[in-house]
């Protein structure tokens, strides 16, 4: 039996597709620190609202090229002369409050740095730099959001950040491995334990 066989033996669920089942095998739960992917993760999944993950997964280089491969100084920068260039952009979610969240997200992660804060350090204060590990027995025991992320979307949204709703947040943990929310019949799951 191939490796890949054994991991898509008891693999969550909801990695279906080609590109969900690499993105699971490769980034969902592993803990992520850096400020640039941080941001892009945000971005993400704040676009994926109403949407499926396959799509976001299918436009991510798409967002990385209109938004500057999530250089937050540069997307701060962007004007309503870039908002109205992105909203004819088809590689990514032609949403213009999606897009416009994107560019205050980008402008609040500034202010926070110019104040010496970093989103690596307030998002990963809340679980004191340690993932969450979750004993998930299945899909539906997997919550949309938790008290956790609710505070963490008040936080968010007190610091200027939008599309930042506490559903929206606990995806993100889950992404950025701060919950590890593999279930428990998936390797994945002890892989990504070993690196929080």
């Amino acid at each position: 039996m191939s490796e890949d066989q054994t991991l898509d033996h008891g693999r969550c669920g909801w990695a279906k597709g080609a590109l969900d089942v690499v993105y699971h095998d490769t980034q969902w739960g592993v803990p992520e620190r850096d400020e640039r992917m941080l941001f892009e993760m945000l971005t993400l999944e704040g676009a994926q609202a109403g949407l499926s993950w396959s799509t976001i997964l299918k436009k991510r280089e798409g967002y990385r090229s209109a938004f500057r491969n999530f250089e937050v100084e540069k997307v701060a920068r962007f004007t309503e002369k870039d908002v109205e260039r992105l909203m004819g952009d088809a590689s990514i979610v032609r949403n213009r409050l999606k897009i416009t969240s994107t560019i205050d997200n980008a402008k609040a992660v500034v202010e926070m740095h110019t104040r010496g804060e970093s989103l690596s350090d307030l998002l990963w204060g809340y679980v004191d730099g340690t993932p969450i590990v979750n004993t998930r027995t299945s899909l539906e025991d997997i919550p949309a959001q938790t008290e956790l992320s609710i505070r963490i979307s008040k936080d968010l949204k007190k610091r200027g950040f939008r599309f930042v709703g506490p559903t929206i947040v606990y995806a993100l943990m889950q992404a950025i491995g701060m919950v590890n929310d593999h279930v428990v019949t998936c390797p994945r799951r002890l892989e990504c334990a070993a690196m929080g």
